[in-house]
């Protein structure tokens, strides 16, 4: 792996042709470049790179790790890179980590998107450990067992088992209350 080209390897060389995926070809694997990839086929792996573009009938599936990422067509995965451009032709489900987005009128996007300062960097993809949930400590609940059953107080209009919420009509309020 320490062999491989790096996105921002190319400062200071002149723009070379892109590489590119055509419609009739089917990729599955890893894609690296210090240049420009443009994919107009299908592509299931990662894509490494200095830009890349999504073309309008292409089909991605993976992470794309590049400076600039054009999407034109349908991508599935995650997108860390610096710009970010969904054009109005995109179909993107998945999560973006970006120091710039661009999201032109027509595209569509269903998933996450995050700024962030330094997305090209590895931990930048790993998600966050979210904390669990706990009744006792979120709700405020006690979590002893009383001696007696509960018996359902009577309710709305004198209802067993009906709910009454707080004066917010919060559930939440009418939990903490014990209501």
């Amino acid at each position: 792996m320490d062999n491989l080209p790096v996105p921002g390897g190319r400062k200071g060389m002149g723009r070379a042709a892109p590489s590119i995926i055509s419609s009739d070809l089917v990729v599955i694997g890893t894609l690296t470049s210090t240049g420009d990839i443009q994919i107009d086929g299908r592509v299931d792996g990662d894509i490494r790179s200095g830009s890349v573009t999504i073309g309008e009938k292409a089909n991605f599936e993976g992470e794309i790790v590049a400076e600039e990422c054009t999407i034109r067509g349908r991508v599935q995965g995650i997108v860390r890179a610096r710009k970010v451009h969904l054009s109005g032709t995109c179909h993107m489900e998945g999560t973006i980590l970006h120091e710039s987005l661009a999201v032109e009128i027509g595209a569509f996007f269903e998933g996450s998107c995050r700024h962030c300062a330094d997305p090209l960097a590895e931990v930048a993809g790993k998600p966050e450990p979210r904390a669990s949930f706990e009744p006792k400590r979120d709700l405020g609940t006690q979590t002893h067992m009383p001696s007696q059953p509960v018996q359902p107080a009577a309710g709305i209009f004198g209802r067993p088992g009906a709910t009454r919420t707080t004066s917010t009509g919060s559930l939440l309020g009418a939990i903490k209350s014990g209501q």
